[in-house]
């Protein structure tokens, strides 16, 4: 008998185009220009992110520079393809597909949303990897910051360009994930709850299964440590490279801390969760290179033992000690 996945990712794909908005306007001859622009800063950002990082290759990777739409598309095949074979797949019936076709309708509507606002992506769960620059995402970000467009788009592809490095380094940390992965959703669909303790401040604590929860902090740690690195890895191609670097960081900062209404939707949905990971990640990633190097710091992608764990993110002298 015929199994269906658990979500029916191509009716998430078609719910996230049509929901998500297409960006700003922009004329043809500045959407060349911005494709262009973005295609040649991924090109020299590569060189530069070597330098600094002292990480010996970049994963092997397509560039594309994408619209909204488009990045649904590609994230929905993305997670098609990394959760194949994780969670419970049900006989072919009406039920299943109606279960199904709700849940894509969820994922489509949280993929519109973080689809207007992603800049770039590295996806190593693509065959081929890919590198996904979101080109409308740019433009109204460098327009809302005010930011030097060459050097914006510049900095977005240094961020992205680190974790290609990050994964063709560590060719291990693919496969890692994605059993991170799987172990999140062991046996079953992930099982949500509201705490006992009252309002949540953020997905963890939705999790009801204590071991789905420590699986979350293993695979928060990876991201905390991935995030923060590349940031770090940015600031130290520094204005060298980028001249208007601290105009930026300084700009895109008070973008990350903005608070309003929907402050809360974002900490439940994720958002918030991510820029601790920027935070927490650079801290530690800063204070293992003060105190011992950026080759002592690179370590931590030779092996999956060798990677952080969530506490030692927070007390980089635990994993200094260990290690």
């Amino acid at each position: 008998m015929e199994h269906l996945p658990v979500v029916d990712w191509p009716f998430a794909a078609s719910t996230g185009r049509a929901l998500v908005h297409p960006g700003p306007d922009a004329g043809p001859s500045e959407i060349a220009g911005l494709v262009a622009d973005l295609r040649d800063a991924a090109s020299r950002a590569t060189g530069h992110i070597a330098e600094v990082t002292r990480l010996d290759r970049p994963a092997p990777a397509e560039v594309l520079v994408v619209d909204r739409a488009s990045w649904v598309t590609a994230v929905c095949g993305s997670a098609s393809a990394m959760l194949a074979g994780v969670g419970a797949h049900e006989p072919d019936s009406a039920v299943a597909r109606v279960r199904a076709r709700a849940l894509g309708a969820q994922a489509g509507g949280v993929f519109a949303l973080v689809a207007a606002r992603i800049l770039g992506q590295f996806d190593p769960f693509s065959d081929p990897s890919r590198l996904l620059l979101v080109a409308p995402n740019v433009l109204l970000v460098e327009r809302e910051l005010g930011a030097v467009p060459s050097d914006f788009r510049l900095w977005v592809c240094l961020h992205e360009e680190t974790h290609r490095f990050q994964f063709g380094h560590a060719p291990w940390l693919r496969g890692h994930l994605l059993g991170l992965f799987a172990e999140l959703l062991e046996g079953d669909e992930l099982r949500f709850g509201w705490p006992e303790a009252g309002r949540p401040t953020s997905v963890r604590d939705l999790i009801a299964n204590p071991a789905q929860r420590e699986a979350f902090d293993q695979v928060t740690a990876v991201m905390s440590l991935m995030e923060g690195h590349a940031d770090v890895m940015m600031d130290r191609v520094g204005t060298a490279v980028v001249p208007s670097y601290p105009a930026i960081r300084r700009a895109f900062e008070s973008r990350r801390d903005q608070k309003g209404w929907g402050s809360w939707v974002r900490r439940l949905l994720g958002f918030d969760l991510k820029r601790e990971q920027y935070r927490d990640g650079a801290g530690f990633c800063r204070q293992v290179i003060d105190a011992a190097g950026v080759e002592t710091l690179n370590r931590a992608f030779e092996a999956p033992g060798l990677l952080p764990t969530l506490h030692e993110v927070h007390d980089p002298q635990l994993w200094l000690h260990r290690i």
